[in-house]
């Protein structure tokens, strides 16, 4: 059955060829003859390898090795450098061969679900083109950095791993616009949520958040989901203020912030000689209040946000968002609806 729809493509020239649910286990030489090949269908079959004969298809933009038998994606990908769409689904792939990926500059859609990955490699950036990832139903502790590198991506998945926290560089994607980590291990994301400035879809239910990020009720999101967290409530509890006593690192970090933005004043022209001082002020924050700088010392509000009313979605939720103030003062004010934080 197999070798006659080998025979149709070679006759007719088709530019698609679908083998799926064959009962194939290896494929035939002959496979280096369909050199014309556009999109090949291999799911569903025992496939445990693939033959160097398929370097062949240089014309291959999509192929589906879905629920098969490889445990290691094949090293005759590389080859196939116009691939666009890669579908490895339902195999036994333990992990991504750095070599492989860097053969293939042209894929956009990649399909690593219920696999047994357990790391991605740093080279996933050679995969410049890539515009959607899913790797669901893996057994994934981290997302490297480099990840933020890939700016074409629009589309993440990484729905039922071991991931317990997420890199800030995914702030870094422009065009990411669906953004899927539910069922993971997650206690926090990083705070530089703007940066998802055309995030669309966010799924971050199964944690174990406590609160969003700071500013995160500026997305503009057209879906939202966190069920089944550790979300703050709104509980109103006594607490007693202890004494604010900053000290003379935070007190002089404070004012060379406030100095430094002032491009005529003697801090401002002097810090460049200085990068580690440089370097350590990078990381700074700022009262949500009074817009005044802090370095290491804060106070650790939160804001609850209705979607509907603060995010203009749909839907009508209440969510907490962390806000960071720089001392009593500013919380004791009384223009402001933000709440200390308990951490019991």
């Amino acid at each position: 059955m197999v070798n006659d729809s080998i025979i149709k493509a070679l006759k007719t020239k088709s530019k698609s060829l679908n083998l799926s649910s064959r009962k194939i286990t290896h494929l035939p030489e002959v496979f280096a003859r369909l050199t014309w090949i556009v999109v090949l269908k291999l799911n569903n079959n025992s496939l445990s390898s693939l033959p160097s004969e398929l370097m062949c298809l240089q014309k291959l933009t999509e192929l589906n090795l879905g629920n098969n038998a490889l445990e290691e994606i094949p090293p005759v990908l590389k080859h196939l450098s116009c691939l666009n769409k890669l579908y490895l689904y339902g195999n036994k792939i333990i992990h991504l061969p750095p070599e492989v990926l860097e053969g293939l500059p042209n894929l956009e859609l990649l399909n690593l679900n219920h696999n047994r990955i357990k790391v991605i490699p740093a080279e996933i950036k050679r995969l410049c083109s890539l515009k959607s990832i899913s790797v669901t139903d893996n057994l994934l502790q981290q997302i490297p950095a480099e990840l933020g590198l890939m700016k074409c991506l629009t589309e993440i998945n990484f729905t039922n791993n071991k991931l317990t926290q997420i890199p800030q560089q995914l702030y870094s994607l422009p065009q990411l616009r669906k953004l899927y980590l539910a069922r993971n291990n997650l206690t926090e994301l990083p705070e530089g949520a703007l940066g998802w400035k055309n995030l669309k879809i966010l799924d971050v239910a199964g944690n174990r958040l406590s609160v969003f990020p700071v500013g995160f009720q500026f997305l503009t999101l057209e879906e939202l989901f966190f069920e089944g967290n550790r979300l703050v409530p709104f509980t109103l509890m006594e607490s007693v203020q202890e004494k604010e006593v900053l000290s003379l690192k935070e007190l002089s970090a404070r004012l060379i912030l406030q100095q430094s933005t002032n491009e005529l004043s003697v801090v401002s022209r002097a810090l460049p000689a200085y990068p580690e001082l440089q370097d350590m002020l990078s990381h700074w924050g700022q009262c949500a209040l009074c817009s005044q700088p802090f370095l290491t010392t804060w106070l650790e509000c939160v804001q609850f946000i209705n979607t509907r009313k603060h995010m203009g979605m749909k839907s009508s939720q209440s969510v907490p968002v962390r806000v960071l103030l720089c001392s009593y003062d500013c919380f004791n004010r009384d223009d402001h609806q933000y709440y200390g934080l308990v951490r019991l």
